[in-house]
């Protein structure tokens, strides 16, 4: 499960590791939501190298009748990409990177919820493996719209949550992009732990409304 990230890094930072030509103008986000606009990167149309766009998060498949289909599609698990007809085709046709420093996941204790934040230790950004989707409306609106992959939780999150988002190093992004189906899924995996830390945050976090970096303070103690 993923159901909010942050995305702090500058755009210089994010176009570098990305390999991308955009430089828009995004504002550091430290509580991501669903049904937000979001940032990530895909093969432009034709294969032609990479291009960063904002869609909204929670795929709407291009069948659905209505938009508020993809409030119950922000995650897509890994183990049902090639079979789930929501996540199909997206899957064969449409992969993505979904740009990111961070995401939250939130262990149960007898006095309620703790929220983490996980990250690289490195403090870089990173790639969520992502599917993303265009979808019309009845009205004729068009929304393009994304999901996250996810799959089992590290030894990091595992104590926190049983699952997390994939997150694919940079070596990857090729072959999640433009692969064949058989290569992309190998890459489905739970990211290295050594190389991630998880930190109890703020309960600020907890409401969608809270956006700034005092959401990621430690816990408030006495």
């Amino acid at each position: 499960m993923c159901g909010r990230y942050m995305i702090t890094t500058n755009v210089e930072a994010i176009a570098r590791l990305f390999g991308v030509e955009e430089r828009p103008n995004l504002a550091p986000r430290y509580n991501v939501a669903p049904t937000q606009q979001v940032p990530i990167v895909r093969l432009r149309r034709g294969g032609a190298g990479r291009e960063l766009a904002i869609v909204r998060w929670g795929l709407i498949p291009h069948w659905a009748k209505e938009a508020r289909v993809g409030h119950r599609l922000i995650n897509a698990r890994a183990n049902g990409l090639s079979t789930n007809g929501s996540f199909r085709e997206s899957f064969a046709k449409r992969r993505c990177l979904v740009v990111a420093d961070g995401f939250y996941e939130w262990q149960k204790r007898p006095g309620g919820k703790q929220p983490y934040m996980v990250r690289l230790r490195s403090g870089e950004p990173f790639g969520f493996a992502g599917l993303w989707s265009f979808w019309r409306s009845p009205e004729g609106d068009s929304v393009q719209s994304c999901t996250i992959v996810t799959t089992d939780a590290n030894d990091i999150v595992a104590p926190i949550h049983n699952r997390m988002p994939v997150i694919l190093p940079p070596e990857c992004f090729d072959v999640w992009l433009g692969g064949g189906k058989a290569e992309a899924l190998d890459l489905l995996r739970p990211y290295d732990p050594d190389a991630m830390e998880a930190l109890p945050v703020s309960t600020r976090v907890n409401n969608v409304r809270n956006d700034d970096p005092e959401v990621i303070a430690p816990p408030a103690t006495g």
